[in-house]
């Protein structure tokens, strides 16, 4: 079998694959839905990072992958609908760099709360200019943080440890970690704090909700943060509150059209602006979080391959079936409608095929079934398998 691995992944990742019995090929930066589909011929794993789209087109010319692998946190470049109608499993790893993320959101609150991009600029300029002047401490300051799920959620343990009063606003019911206080919306939120940092998924229906309204709702002269995705915020509108003096300080390290490679051109309405912090959406890249990106998210592609585990897919059923030897491993996705159960297990008993373990899960329209086989089934049989109606991809492990 053959992997295709992008965006300069970890090592490990191909290391991971490679012992399990893949050929790799790797290329270190995004490709275009075209080139995509040209490299995707005779590929069995895809492993991207976040500049790749995994686009309907992508999937419908190279709708025999296995499996795809999104070495980070969001999935919003793969169209998930498309891949489950496939039967092609994604994984992600929504764990790996959190912390990573944490830490350069906690740097870039400090860093502008004490106006060191400032500060640093007039030295690089040649200028001695120490003053107290719009420098603040963090401590008994006020965070708001919109977006309470992995990163978060962690944020909001570290920030309180360094005297933060913390707010949340999350659509979702969220446990409230230590002394933080839940908002029942963004404008109670924005009300409250003189620090906004966003943490939202890439869902579409998140697209621009912080725009114009949003920022002139800040106190006068908060703090803006966005580590989380690009489509959120509206950049000219924060560009002008910088500008105005309303907003204090902003750290962006996400854009809504970010450069497919290292060493493109980058232009944004925040450039050269003072006390404003631009990362190339480095949030979850350090060495430490992308090893382990490597490793968790290369396990879960060779687990998948090799034994049919869905544990932590992003868009099939969570199963995690025990092996039971010696047997075949029949691994059946199909469309989660009543009866299909019983039907497969009748092919089986037609083909006098004992059954020695089987374990069902579904998920919404999608049903995955795993079944254990006291001998090798005939080509016949899995033939009858793969040809009913409600079978979407049907392999053999």
């Amino acid at each position: 079998m053959r992997a295709l691995l992008l965006e300069n992944l970890h090592p490990l990742a191909s290391t991971i694959l490679r012992d399990a019995g893949f050929e790799i090929e790797t290329r270190s930066g995004a490709l275009s839905e075209d080139d995509l589909i040209d490299a995707l011929e005779g590929v069995d794993l895809l492993g991207i990072r976040s500049k790749t789209d995994v686009t309907e087109r992508v999937l419908a010319a190279r709708g025999d992958l296995t499996a795809i692998g999104a070495f980070c946190i969001g999935v919003n470049q793969i169209d998930l609908p498309a891949a489950t109608r496939r039967g092609i499993a994604v994984f992600n790893a929504p764990f790996s760099n959190t912390r990573s993320v944490v830490e350069l959101a906690i740097a870039d609150i400090i860093a502008l709360a004490r106006r060191l991009t400032v500060r640093d600029k007039a030295l690089h300029d040649g200028v001695w200019d120490k003053s107290a002047a719009g420098s603040h401490e963090v401590r008994g300051r006020t965070l708001g943080i919109v977006g309470y799920g992995n990163i978060g959620s962690q944020l909001s343990v570290v920030a309180e440890m360094l005297g933060m009063k913390v707010f949340f606003y999350d659509t979702d019911d969220k446990l409230a970690l230590g002394n933080a206080t839940r908002c029942g919306s963004l404008a109670e939120l924005l009300d409250n704090v003189e620090t906004v940092t966003l943490h939202v998924d890439g869902r579409q229906g998140n697209a621009g909700i912080f725009g114009r309204e949003q920022i002139a709702m800040m106190k006068p002269r908060s703090i803006f943060l966005n580590l989380s995705r690009g489509f959120l915020v509206d950049y000219e509108a924060l560009a002008e509150g910088i500008a105005s003096g309303h907003v204090a300080g902003a750290a962006v390290d996400v854009f809504p059209d970010e450069p497919r490679n290292r060493g493109d051109h980058f232009d944004s309405p925040l450039r050269g602006l003072d006390n404003v912090i631009l990362t190339p959406h480095v949030g979850g890249s350090t060495e430490e979080a992308q090893e382990d990106i490597g490793r968790f998210v290369g396990a879960k592609l060779r687990d998948y391959v090799q034994h049919g585990v869905t544990s932590l897919s992003v868009n099939l059923p969570t199963l995690t079936p025990e092996r039971a030897e010696p047997a075949q491993r029949i691994a059946h996705l199909h469309a989660n409608t009543p009866g299909v159960l019983a039907r497969a297990n009748q092919v089986l008993a037609d083909a006098e095929v004992n059954i020695e373990r089987q374990v069902l899960g579904t998920r919404g329209e999608c049903g995955y079934v795993v079944t254990d086989v006291g001998a090798p089934m005939s080509e016949d049989a899995l033939a009858k398998l793969a040809a009913m109606e409600e079978t979407v991809r049907l392999r053999t492990v």
